[in-house]
């Protein structure tokens, strides 16, 4: 769509001050504003789509024959993660090479959580002028981030910052604290209107309706209610971490984390009379592989683009504040035409922004 609107060279990092993602996410976000030697970004987002249909399989490679059977998945996880991150660590590395934080084409904010210190770490580009130690590599944050538990290993690497003090982190998936990481993004740029950041000021903290946010979920199985209290009430430690292929108790605490972020800018965005200017895009709708984090067949990744193709076509949706169910809303469109709708904003803005001067080029904060 930007590339309709203005041209072959558009990319998605000249539109948004800020984008973030979890996990996954975190490695598209990376792609989408990582410079290349032109200091323009290394991937579009039309390259993401080809990217994971090249490396999905050898990033999760299938098991077949007796350690495909569901006893020695069980056994290969309980002595150590299911997949030894290899091939991703080798694949993101070359991709990203010395690329460090602060060098992003634009903001950025990608979550990780610290399995030493038991906190989160928000590798954020507006952190960095105050918290140097942050300015880690991108291949870093990325391994970092998406290090699942149960799936891949934690990883652990040091930073230095400019006056030589060495700083050790211990990292594993963001998704354990920010599965949807939007209230991070946004949280970070209220920081920057507190802190009355000439970008951003005058627009005061609480005028949140001057957010314009896209956020794209990767799918869930919420709909296929494949647990229920009654089973439950017999699982032991063995039951909540691997029951019938998936993993109950990562599964309840990823889905909470995300529905709840859903949940606040529901209400957040309906209070403030701006609704039209948040877009949640997530399929609930999807059952038994297709929901799987790991399933790397070419019959399965296949099966997923056209889920996301046909998303697309599905109407805009919003959460149902009383249920927690998604819902379409009246005259809302499809994703489709509200993509288009929201494109053609941010172009205008740009466009905006390159006739001002560079002290008040940003009147307005996008969040993603």
């Amino acid at each position: 769509m930007e590339v309709e609107l203005d041209g072959e060279d558009a990319r998605l990092a000249d539109y948004f001050d800020v984008i973030s993602g979890t996990s996954t996410g975190g490695l598209v976000t990376a792609m989408l504003t990582a410079p290349d030697k032109h200091n323009r970004p290394l991937f579009a987002a039309k390259d993401i789509k080809p990217f994971y249909l090249e490396h999905c399989p050898r990033i999760f490679p299938q098991p077949s024959g007796l350690g495909g059977t569901f006893m020695a998945k069980v056994m290969r996880q309980l002595g150590g993660p299911k997949y030894d991150g290899q091939y991703l660590h080798e694949v993101v590395k070359e991709k990203l090479g010395e690329i460090r934080l602060h060098e992003t084409i634009t903001n950025i904010v990608i979550p990780t959580f610290d399995i030493k210190t038991l906190q989160p770490i928000i590798f954020s580009s507006y952190q960095i002028k105050k918290h140097p130690s942050l300015d880690a590599k991108l291949s870093d944050i990325c391994i970092s981030t998406s290090a699942a538990p149960t799936y891949l290993p934690a990883h652990q690497f040091t930073n230095k910052d400019p006056k030589g003090n060495v700083h050790e982190f211990n990292l594993i998936d963001g998704g354990v604290c920010a599965n949807n990481p939007t209230l991070v993004a946004m949280n970070q740029v209220t920081k920057q209107m507190i802190n009355e950041n000439p970008d951003f000021f005058p627009i005061k903290p609480s005028d949140y309706s001057r957010f314009l946010i896209i956020s794209l979920g990767t799918g869930t199985a919420k709909n296929e209610e494949k647990f229920n209290a009654k089973m439950a009430a017999k699982w032991g430690l063995l039951d909540w971490l691997t029951h019938s292929g998936s993993t109950p108790l990562i599964d309840v605490f990823s889905q909470s984390s995300s529905d709840m972020v859903d949940f606040h800018l529901a209400t957040l965005t309906r209070a403030l009379h701006s609704e039209h200017n948040y877009l949640r895009i997530q399929d609930d709708t999807l059952m038994g592989n297709d929901s799987s984090v790991d399933i790397s067949t070419k019959e399965n990744l296949d099966r997923l683009s056209q889920i996301g193709e046909n998303l697309l076509k599905k109407p805009v949706s919003r959460m149902n504040l009383e249920n927690g169910q998604t819902q379409p809303i009246e005259n809302g469109g499809t994703n489709e035409e509200a993509l288009k709708r929201f494109a053609k904003i941010l172009s205008q803005e740009r466009r905006l922004r390159d006739m001002k001067s560079p002290h008040t080029k940003k009147p307005s904060y996008y969040a993603k």
